[in-house]
């Protein structure tokens, strides 16, 4: 196939085509597992690549005023550049796994540039207020391989389970995902195992930090267990959780506990204060803020699925100073379901963020000390500048790898009233 290179300054320069293949300079990364590149002026989002490299791009996807290209030939390679360990994470195939051809340090390294790029485009603050933020992104006990405890796979029309390619439905068959947590890997459910799932859309594993492994087939949206328990347990906050085996929990066995240290350290409970959780799922950070407010304060749990509810009120049921709001947050806000002064209010919404007017109310509410949980940069991005416009900041901000592999970053912030400078550390206010 014939590789077209830039024009000549002063050319004509016809258009990218789909399926063509160009030779691209990249620049810098950017959100989503690509790098940037530009060809006669068009810019280009590009996979399977690394900052300064020369690639030769296949273009996947054409739209007004971008491309989107997989990098299938590598000219001249970045220092940070491996062979992907797994032979489906190639351009074409796999799209579970974004950057499987950089370094483990190089990836810690891609998303702490992702993290500050949305802070400063998305979340409206100067290079030097992300700069006194001393943003990075810090990696979990584990290793990069077998860390994933929950995984979804497709199923195709022939019935076999397999990983979606990037940006597609179609279903990739595999015989092994070496991200997945090694006891999944093991379960006889992929097509090296000759297993066939001809009734099912999906099938869901689960690996326990309990011990439990549980294989559970999707038909018609209804799950059934077919493999081990439909109830598993977890372990985190010192506590021993029950729910059902498909129920959200953190996919990698280290992020509740390591989530729950950093809001804890940032926010700094006191006995006696009073505390929301809100998008509170199963109750983690509930719990944690009861150990920490005691008998004599208060931990107010909002949740609108009903999966979440009644796990909450089953696990924290010990916990008297503990209540669970069944409601959507923005209506529990809204209508004063939840009442009364608050200190210290944790958020952990969906990927698309808390959003203005959840941001605002809880803001008005005149808590201490505000921690953010947030799976995606762009949509914490744009709850930062919310934050800002409201007088408040943001005063510290950690990073964490729970998704080696992947283009995925976990990010906790410490949001404080005033204009102080930021700071890594955490706050507390004497009662």
């Amino acid at each position: 196939m014939t590789t077209r290179r830039p024009a000549p300054t002063g050319a004509g320069r016809p258009g990218l085509e789909e399926a063509e293949r160009v030779e691209l300079t990249v620049d810098a990364v950017a959100p989503g597992g690509h790098c940037v590149a530009r060809f006669d002026g068009q810019v280009v989002f590009v996979r399977h690549a690394l900052p300064g490299e020369r690639v030769v791009a296949e273009v996947t996807e054409l739209h007004r005023g971008f491309a989107r290209a997989e990098a299938v030939e590598i000219l001249d390679a970045a220092p940070d550049r491996v062979e992907q360990p797994c032979p489906y994470a190639k351009p074409g195939r796999c799209g579970g796994c974004d950057l499987q051809h950089v370094t483990p340090a190089g990836q810690l390294r891609w998303k702490t540039e992702v993290v500050r790029e949305q802070l400063t485009r998305l979340g409206g603050l100067t290079g030097a207020q992300v700069d006194a933020l001393g943003v990075t992104v810090a990696a979990l006990p584990g290793g990069p391989l077998g860390w994933r405890s929950r995984v979804r796979y497709a199923v195709d029309a022939a019935g076999r389970a397999g990983l979606l390619k990037h940006r597609s439905h179609e279903v990739v068959p595999i015989d092994r995902c070496l991200i997945a947590h090694p006891a999944i890997q093991e379960l006889p459910v992929l097509t090296g195992s000759g297993a066939r799932w001809p009734d099912a859309e999906a099938v869901e594993t689960v690996a326990s930090t309990g011990g439990d492994v549980t294989v559970a087939t999707v038909t018609e949206g209804a799950t059934a267990a077919v493999r081990g328990p439909d109830r598993v347990r977890e372990r985190a906050a010192g506590r021993e959780w029950s729910l059902p085996a498909t129920a959200f929990w953190q996919v990698h066995p280290a992020a509740a506990d390591t989530l729950i240290d950093a809001v804890l350290e940032l926010t700094d409970p006191q006995p006696g204060e009073r505390a929301w959780d809100l998008y509170g799922g199963a109750g983690l950070f509930a719990a944690a803020l009861a150990g920490r407010v005691g008998d004599a304060g208060r931990v107010v749990l909002v949740e609108a699925a009903g999966d979440g509810v009644a796990a909450a009120r089953e696990n924290l049921g010990d916990l008297p100073q503990v209540e669970v709001v069944a409601a959507r947050v923005e209506t529990a806000l809204a209508r004063r379901r939840i009442t009364g002064p608050v200190d210290v209010v944790v958020l952990d919404p969906p990927r698309s963020g808390a959003g203005a007017a959840v941001v605002r109310a809880l803001l008005a509410a005149g808590p201490r000390a505000v921690a953010y949980v947030a799976c995606d940069p762009a949509a914490f991005a744009r709850d930062v500048r919310t934050v800002t416009a409201a007088g408040w900041r943001l005063a510290a901000l950690r990073g964490y790898d729970l998704f080696p592999m992947t283009q995925h970053v976990e990010l906790v912030g410490l949001f404080l009233p005033g204009d102080d400078p930021p700071s890594g550390r955490g706050v507390s206010r004497g009662r």
